[in-house]
């Protein structure tokens, strides 16, 4: 697989029936492995090794309902009280980050409300933190480590 812009981490792998695995350790599975997972797995260990969220806390490839359509988001964190902190968009390495995937995320945002967004094709990383009350955003460096509330 693609070498990503993302620390290294102990993942496992499985081969069955000529198709290769990765386990998930949010959705305790293993999961075929393509390149977006590739990117999201990368990203949930980046999280939870480097930003310090708690496993509790993350939720992967959940369904969603976007004006009578149904989508699924790839990485969600909540805070402690059941709001959204982050939600984080993955794409494959062979995919260019453009204004779609920034759309996408903003459309998922206006059902979820999280404080901040990521978007990630694994080789290049963007984050935004939400003013929800203006419905502006601002680009950062890099997202917040976890702290507890």
């Amino acid at each position: 697989m693609q070498k990503l812009n993302f620390p290294k981490f102990e993942y496992r792998f499985k081969s069955t029936e000529n198709k290769v695995s990765i386990f998930d350790v949010i959705r305790k599975k293993f999961i075929i492995l393509q390149p977006e997972e590739w990117v999201r797995q990368h990203c949930v260990h980046y999280l939870i090794n480097e930003k310090k969220y708690p496993k509790s806390l993350i939720n992967v490839e959940k369904e969603l309902t976007i004006n009578g359509l149904k989508k699924r988001y790839d990485i969600v964190i909540f805070n402690s009280d059941g709001s959204i902190h982050l939600i984080v968009e993955c794409k494959s390495h062979k995919i260019k980050i453009d204004q779609t995937t920034f759309d996408q995320i903003a459309r998922y945002n206006l059902v979820l409300n999280a404080s901040y967004l990521m978007v990630t094709n694994g080789l290049n990383h963007y984050y935004c933190e939400m003013d929800l009350d203006e419905e502006r955003y601002a680009f950062l460096e890099n997202i917040p480590h976890y702290k507890s509330k």
